[in-house]
């Protein structure tokens, strides 16, 4: 799966303002709106709880201060994502106990299952390589954080 197709410069934020889990993925799903991925804020509600439904069943929240929240709703018509980067770190349940810093959400219609996994396995790929996650944490714009996930 091609990241560049699915991540795109208005879906990246470099600068989270959440301070909780909540707020993060809220935010998230605000820049999918803002890009037009998600259409009203009926879809948005749907998102969100699509979303924080699988956070309550299993936090995202994985190791080396990684979070990759995921929903499954018909509110989308095709895998949607966004990418955003909160240096503080907030609390996401990882695994390793650690804060989350780097974010990756993905929210795909409820009939489809094989782009969604396509696209956890990549980004998982792609983050378990630190130097990409340098070069996200280093980014100074959108397009540096494609970039970098692209190579």
């Amino acid at each position: 799966m091609n990241l560049k197709k699915v991540l795109s410069p208005e879906t990246i934020s470099l600068s989270l303002s959440g301070s909780t889990k909540e707020e993060v993925i809220e935010e998230m799903v605000g820049l999918l709106m803002k890009s037009g991925r998600i259409k009203d804020l009926k879809d948005r509600d749907a998102a969100i709880k699509a979303v924080m439904d699988r956070e309550h069943k299993m936090s995202t929240g994985m190791q080396n201060g990684i979070a990759i929240p995921h929903g499954k709703t018909d509110v989308v018509a095709s895998l949607v994502a966004a990418l955003g980067v909160k240096k503080e770190g907030i609390d996401f349940g990882a695994l390793d106990g650690k804060p989350s810093i780097i974010f990756v959400m993905t929210i795909s219609p409820d009939n489809r299952t094989g782009p969604h996994i396509q696209f956890l396995a990549e980004v998982s790929r792609h983050l378990n390589d630190v130097r990409i996650r340098e070069r996200i944490l280093q980014a100074a714009s959108p397009d540096e954080v494609i970039e970098a996930l692209s190579g």
